[in-house]
């Protein structure tokens, strides 16, 4: 009885103070800091509160688990120290039952349950919408060093450049108004095919907390719903070449009315049409259709 009053006692004080602790967390500091989240405004897309939940769930579990850990083993450290008077080893025993089964039993659970856990929350965000309900089809295409998008039910397109040094801002500064830029109208339903045309890269729009790579020759997809007005910074997540580091792009969600107007000056600037793979570094590679030397002419 008298254990069990002491631990009352502890419990309150400590429900006290996480209480007031979590009352005065911030919406980053609730989200485990991760970027994208800005206070009384809606999560930049409809899965980034899906991964926010499973990455600060993931450090709640691991830091109970750290907790125990710490606290037995100074718990060992004060119980089974050496007292004075004593000499020579203390008692050896070979195992314990119950704790080996409880080291057993504990990392099981809890490589099941991460497992369970994030194959649930990565077979939503992976799903595809269905055919009729996409708003916005994009093909981004990814080449050393810089970004092409084609507005594939526009039939319009926006070709991009290697970011820029700004030599006249702050050390290492780039020209933001020069950067491939991808508009997306807010609330509406996007996917984007991803393609490469050289060599491995990777689609990272940093704010969205999901990146996916892109590889020659095969076609990615992300779907998504953007769902907050603002201009995200982007980068290729992949070490593609000498001029990685510059292979940065802007993703701006905008209004509705604001993506027509920018459809339509792509359109005025007389960018119709697609980007294609007539500019893919690849095609004279083996297997790619690329006409083969003879016999003959093999060894010259």
């Amino acid at each position: 009885m008298r254990h069990n009053r002491r631990l009352r006692w502890a419990a309150v004080p400590i429900a006290a103070t996480l209480s007031l602790v979590l009352a005065g967390c911030t919406q980053a500091q609730l989200n485990g800091f991760l970027p994208g989240f800005v206070e009384g405004e809606a999560p930049v897309t409809n899965h980034t509160e899906r991964v926010s939940g499973l990455w600060v769930t993931s450090w709640i579990v691991l830091l109970v688990v750290g907790v125990v850990t710490w606290g037995l083993t100074i718990w060992a450290v004060i119980a089974y120290r050496r007292r004075k008077g004593q000499t020579g080893l203390p008692v050896q025993l070979r195992y314990n039952m119950p704790i080996e089964v409880f080291y057993t039993v504990i990392p099981l659970i809890l490589v099941l349950g991460f497992f369970a856990f994030t194959a649930r929350d990565q077979q939503a965000i992976e799903q595809r919408f269905a055919e009729g309900e996409i708003d916005v089809k994009i093909e981004a295409i990814a080449k050393q060093w810089a970004w092409d998008f084609n507005y594939v039910d526009e039939d319009v397109y926006s070709a991009g450049i290697q970011a820029q040094l700004d030599e006249g801002g702050p050390a290492g500064s780039v020209k933001q108004e020069e950067l491939p830029t991808l508009v997306l109208p807010v609330g509406a339903k996007v996917e984007i095919a991803l393609e490469s045309r050289d060599v491995i890269h990777s689609f990272w729009v940093v704010d969205f907390l999901y990146k996916k790579d892109m590889f020659p020759g095969k076609t990615n997809y992300m779907s998504f719903i953007p769902e907050r007005e603002g201009t995200y910074a982007g980068k290729c997540a992949e070490l593609c070449g000498e001029y990685h580091s510059l292979m940065l792009f802007n993703v701006e969600v905008v209004s509705q009315s604001e993506y027509d107007d920018y459809i339509d000056s792509l359109r005025a600037a007389g960018y119709e049409g697609q980007l294609s793979s007539e500019y893919d570094r690849n095609q004279n590679l083996p297997g790619t259709g690329a006409p083969e030397l003879s016999e003959e002419h093999a060894g010259e």
